[in-house]
Order: C-alpha cells, then structure tokens, then sequence
C-alpha cells in the first residue's frame, strides 16, 4: 500500500465535511445516505476503513472481510457477508485502540492508521518490527509524531520519535526552519524516511533522509480569493458554514456570523477572544479539529512556562505563542482546587496588549492569537440581572485589566445545542486546505477599510476602536475575501464588530465602576448617509422593546401623561381620615406615533407587547397580509385573535383578514378560515376574510390607527413544538423586522 494512500485516507478522515455512505447494517437500510459527521469518531472510523478498504474476496488472499489479515489458525470465509465482515472490522479496530489507549485522544487515529499499514510499522516495538529492520534493509519509511529540540552542547537539532522509541536522531536545520512546530514541544505527525548507518567509528547510527508533515505544504491564496466571485454572499457563507462542518439550514443568518467569528483567531494576529455558553454548543470544536496552526489545552493546566517562556539554567525555551497562530483555553471556567499563578495573569495582561512578554533576560514578541471558551452556569437573564457576563470563567481573571483587553466576547449562549441535524451533509473544504488560507490571511491587514464606512464617537477608548478594527477586519477576509461588498454588508460588520466590543464593555461597568468615570458611548456616523446609529447588545434589547418615537411633541405629550397618570391619591379610612400611604391610579398608556426595529434573534416581544394597546379601543380590526396560507402562517393569524380576547373585550369586535389569492390553495384556506370564523364566532368576535392582489402588509382599527409591519404576522423565527417558545411568544426568537405605527389625523 503506498504512502499517496495512506495520506489521502488520514485527510479523509479527519475532514469534517466528508461524506460517505454511512449504513449500520442493523440499523439502517442500504439506501440511506448519511452525513459521516453525524457519528461518533469510532463509527467514523468504520466508515472511513469500510469505504476506502472495499470488500475482499478470495484473489486478495491472505485478506478477507474490509481488509482483515488471517492469522494462523483462522478459518475466515473470502466470501463472507458484508454484516460479517463489518463486525470483524469492529473487532480489529477496537483491539488496536485498546493497543494505543496510552496516547488518549490521539489513540483512534493510530488505530485507524495501523489497520491500514500494520500496527508495528507505526510503533517500532514490542518485537514486532524492531529496530533492527531498519539496520538490515538500511532505511525505512515511517508515520510517527517527531520532536525536535536544540542541543547546545552539540550545536544541533535532535529528533525524537514518540512510537519507535528513537531520541537525539539529528536533524538538518532546513528541516526545522521550514517547520517550526516541530520545536514547540507537542509534537508533530510526519511522513519519515529513517536510514542506519553502519561502521565502527560512527558515534550516531540514525539518520533523517526525508521528513514530511501531514498537512498541506503551501497554497494559492489568490485562487482562493479568485473563486469568491463565483458565490453569493449567502452561498459564500453556508460554503464556510460546511466546511467547519455545520448545517447552514440549521442556522440563522446571525448565528452563522457567531459561528463564523470563531474562526476569527485564526485569519487575525493577536485576537484576543472569549466565548461563554451552554455546554454542547461546539464553541471548542474549530480549535481542536480545523487547523494543525492551532493548539487546544486545557486552561487549567496552563503556565507561564508553558504557555510564554521555559527558562532551563541559561536556556530560554519559547512556549506556545511562539509557534502557533492560535492557543485556545478550553474549559476556561472556575473549577474548585484549582488556582491561577498571578505571574501568569500578569504576563498575559501584557502580552494581550502588547503582543510582548517579558520573561527571563528579555522582551519576546509573538503574533498567536489567544482565546478562551467555556461553559456558563446560568442562563443570561439571571446573569444579567444577578451578577455580570462573565461570572463562569476564574475569578482570578475577572478583573478590569484583563478583560478589557478582549477583543471580542462572541454570545455562544445564541447557538442552539448540537443535535444530529445540526452537522453538514454539504461541500465544503477539508481541513488542511482552510487551515492554510487563514493561516495565510493572518499577513493581511484590512483594520483601514473600517475609516471608509464609520466614524466611532471620540469617548471610546483605543482599545475600543482597535477591537472593533480587528473584528471588522476579520470578518471581511472570511465573508469576502476579495474585498467586494455592497453597503449594506459592510455595515452589517461594522454592527457586529461593535457590538461584540460593547458585550465586554458593558461587563466592565459591572466588575470595575473605574470605568464609569469615563463611559463610551457605542455609536457611529454612518459616512455613507451621514446618519448616527447606536449599537446594543442583542441580550441587552431582547429585555427591552426599543422605541424611536419619530416627533418631539410626541415624546413630550408622553412624559406630561405619564407624570398625570401617577398622581397618587388619597385613600379614606374607616373613621373618615386619610392613609398615609398614597395609592397611585393605574397607568392608562398613551398611544404614539413611532418606527419600531428588531434583530434577528432578538427576545422580549409579542404581539401582546406590540399591538394590545393600540388594538383596546377599536370596534373593528382589519389585518392586511397576503401570506395567511401556511399552517404556521395561520396560526400567527390565530394567536393575533387570542391575544385580542386576552386583552379586551370582545364582544361585538369585527375582525376582517384581507390575504393574496392562489388559485390551487383557495378551497383548502376557504375550509379552514370557515372553521376559524364558527371558533371566533363562539367569542363574541365577527370574521371575515377577503381575498385580493397586493403586497403591503399591516394592521388597521376603526380608531384611525395603521401600524405597518414588513414581516406582516410572521415575525418569529421557527421553533420546535415541544418548547415553551411553542406557548410563549415573547420566549421566540424573531426576524429581523421593522414596525410602524402611524395615525390618522382626522380619526
């Protein structure tokens, strides 16, 4: 079996994007096509061996089943069944994991390699495929995971083989310089030719002739931007959405930007992030499998040694940031027994702003980026209301200094929990090939194209601004790499890039109240329109409903009524005085004229909330929307009724509905707007329905008040049944959507 083979199966399996017939012969028929993402590794694993082996028959002798190799004594039949052969692949793969199980998570990949090429050929021991072979056949090509350190003392780089057991095996200098991950001390899967020496008067026998990671060696970055052109920006999106492995179906526009901005360490130098949510969501997924540039370690088992500078004697041994784009603290929350060294806090306060450390004789600088997930412990409401944003990660990083160098703190709370729908059944790009765009993006610096579109307000700090340029910049080279964008998605960034940056200074003003002194104020001259625009946090509006009342008078009128509606009064007692405790008279609500905006994925609204006042004193209600059709259309239409019986009284309300015809839907919508109208009847409420040709979509009242809504009813974004989102509107996530609400002045 050639080397070409072996290589090709290794970046097969471990591309998340790829996609195989995947059949459980007891649990699925043949015919069902399955994403290989949506199994766990091991099953992965069987596919990848199953698809790439092929079934043997009795010309492959001595191998039978999905490549078994017959031991003495084994009476396998060549013509075995396929559920045969399967189950003795199962048993195979799990005797050589029980082989490896002292490498961890490392120990399914050798498993896999070693039922495609022995498993002695990957470790060297045990007798098996000794040392020796090497010596009499005078050279031989291995797999293994290679460490490269200096000798001083020898003016040389020397090699050690994790599996066969070889330490200080010299290595040419080209070798490393071309590969310097090789000397951060984690190691690295290469292709290795090992030659033997013979001779009396030689002092080291081993020799290095050809090294060879296992990951793509170069790039055309300009094909990569080049092909750009041939995508939508909506296509462009989901295409990066299936090559992190995910289902762009499953997500809304704004969660494939969550999503997406993950990657962000990964295309910019010196990115500081932090993403906090629920377990289950994948927020570490993109550091551990999509790129060899990045490392994923535990968080509580980093140190200043580890992570900035080993010092040995005289010796100072460059960590981590010195030789990967990103490193990732996984788990990055507060667990009991477990302290945080203050010299590495520091450390990493300066390096965060600096790109430096001071460590030993010297300064260093390095351009990893860093960043920091973990698990929340309580929802965003409570944490918003009870303590801060950042309550779940070590208290001993739950300071001003430190957290104000964050860059970005993306929501992971707004990603839903990964289920079997969730993972790719699409194209996307393997792995190794991203990896090496983004690590080529990194050299390029797009924070300027910023001043074109936005100018921030001056009381926003430099790290302010800077955040904000580096997510913008990040952003344009994963959405549109070739630098096209209309207007309107460049402004999109820009809201995005903000808002990530005023999630961690809001926190801010809750931990440390220094920064209120100076408070930033998050907003931004649009200089395509001239227009100012503020920027919230989705948490922060999905609490509030956010009004802008479009006349000043208005806004007067409200505050001279809201004062008139709390004049408390005086209650008598029973002996004929007054209590003390004056009562206030229930606040009556005025009805103004005003523009309404919502985000997509915001929470907190209703129809209730939106329509109930300006719906109580009407006698009839008109509801223009030419999409009442659907089953879930219908239903929005309903709960409209609902929530008017809810608010008000209903007796004798006429509620007329004016909808768009479709001429092969009409009898079945006649039927089941016959139906609502005997419901509505039982109620006290009049319905009719009109079918007519328009577009416009908005709700009307007797009482001269028209309110215009751009989604018509369908504001909400799909919800499954079984949740309480299913009951409870204000608990939906919604649509982006605009809502008018204008009177008529004779009414």
């Amino acid at each position: 079996m050639t080397f070409r083979k072996i290589i090709l199966f290794l970046l097969i399996s471990l591309s998340l994007v790829a996609n195989v017939q995947a059949r459980m012969p007891t649990e699925r028929p043949a015919s069902t096509p399955a994403s290989i993402f949506e199994l766990p590794p091991f099953e992965r694993a069987v596919c990848c061996i199953r698809f790439y082996e092929g079934m043997h028959r009795a010309k492959d002798y001595p191998y039978v089943g999905y490549g078994h190799k017959l031991r003495p004594g084994e009476r396998y039949s060549a013509n075995m069944s396929a559920y045969e052969a399967e189950q003795l692949l199962r048993k195979d793969l799990k005797e050589l994991c029980a082989m490896f199980r002292s490498y961890g998570q490392d120990s399914l990949l050798l498993a896999a390699l070693s039922y495609n090429i022995g498993p002695y050929k990957v470790t060297g021991y045990k007798g098996k495929y000794p040392k020796s072979s090497i010596r009499e056949n005078g050279r031989h090509r291995i797999i293994d995971k290679v460490t490269v350190v200096l000798n001083e003392k020898n003016d040389e780089y020397q090699a050690t083989f994790a599996n066969l057991g070889l330490t200080g095996v010299p290595i040419g200098t080209d070798y490393v310089r071309k590969n310097p991950k090789l000397l951060s001390g984690n190691g690295v899967w290469c292709i290795v030719t090992i030659g033997y020496i013979s001779g009396e008067s030689v002092k080291v026998r081993w020799e290095i002739q050809t090294l060879k990671p296992i990951q793509i060696s170069n790039i055309d970055l300009q094909e990569y931007i080049d092909q750009r052109k041939n995508f939508t920006t909506e296509e462009w999106i989901d295409f990066l959405m299936h090559t992190v492995g995910l289902n762009p179906e499953a997500m809304n526009r704004r969660e494939k930007f969550i999503t997406l901005a993950r990657l962000l360490p990964h295309v910019e130098n010196n990115f500081n992030f932090m993403e906090l949510g629920p377990k289950g969501t994948g927020k570490s997924h993109v550091f551990q499998e999509l790129s060899p540039y990045g490392v994923l370690v535990s968080g509580g088992d980093v140190t200043s040694a580890r992570l900035f500078v080993k010092i040995q004697g005289n010796k100072e041994i460059l960590g981590l940031v010195g030789y990967w784009d990103v490193v990732a603290w996984d788990e990055f929350e507060q667990q009991k027994g477990r302290n945080v060294d203050a010299v590495l806090i520091d450390t990493m306060q300066n390096y965060l702003a600096n790109k430096s450390f001071n460590r030993g004789k010297g300064t260093h600088e390095a351009s990893a980026s860093m960043s920091f997930v973990g698990n929340t412990k309580h929802t965003v409401p409570y944490m918003l209301k009870n303590s801060h944003l950042f309550e779940s990660i070590p208290t001993s990083f739950i300071k001003g200094a430190f957290l104000d160098r964050i860059h970005l703190y993306n929501p992971g709370w707004e990603i839903k929990m990964l289920k079997k729908n969730s993972f790719s059944k699409g194209y996307g790009l393997i792995t190794d090939y991203i990896a090496a765009v983004l690590h080529e993006m990194r050299n390029d610096d797009r924070t300027a194209v910023l001043n074109d579109y936005a100018k921030f307000d001056g009381s926003l700090s430099e790290r302010d601004h800077l955040a904000i340029r580096k997510t913008f910049s990040g952003m344009m080279k994963l959405i549109y790499p070739d630098g096209k964008m209309t207007d309107q998605e460049a402004y999109e960034l820009v809201d995005f890039a903000a808002e990530g940056r005023k999630r961690v200074k809001d926190q801010l003003y809750v931990i440390d109240e220094t920064f209120m002194a100076e408070p930033a104020k998050f907003k931004y001259i649009n200089l395509k329109t001239g227009f100012e625009v503020s920027i919230e946090t989705l948490e922060q509006v999905s609490n509030q409903i956010v009004e802008h009342t479009t006349t000043e008078d208005n806004t007067e009128e409200a505050e001279t009524s809201t004062e008139n509606n709390e004049t408390s009064t005086v209650v008598a007692n029973a002996e004929g005085g007054s209590n003390q405790h004056p009562v206030k008279r229930p606040r009556i609500p005025i009805l103004q004229e005003k523009s309404m905006s919502f985000r997509m994925g915001q929470t907190g609204v209703s129809y209730e909330k939106l329509f109930a006042p300006y719906m109580r004193e009407a006698k009839e209600i008109t509801v223009e929307d030419p999409y009442i059709r659907a089953s879930w259309q219908i239903k929005n239409f309903m709960e409209f009724a609902l929530m008017l019986i809810n608010t008000r009284p209903v007796d004798d309300l006429k509620l007329n509905l004016f909808t768009n015809e479709e001429e092969d839907k009409i009898p079945d919508l006649i039927d089941k707007l016959d139906d609502i109208k005997d419901d509505l009847a039982s109620y006290g409420i009049e319905f009719t329905y009109k079918f007519r040709d328009f577009h416009d979509r908005c709700i009307k009242t007797d009482t001269g008040w028209t309110i215009t809504l751009g989604r018509g009813l369908d504001m909400f974004e799909k919800y499954s049944p079984y949740s309480i989102a299913s009951s409870k509107q204000d608990m939906r996530k919604c649509k982006e959507f605009t809502a008018t609400f204008m009177k008529t002045k004779n009414a």
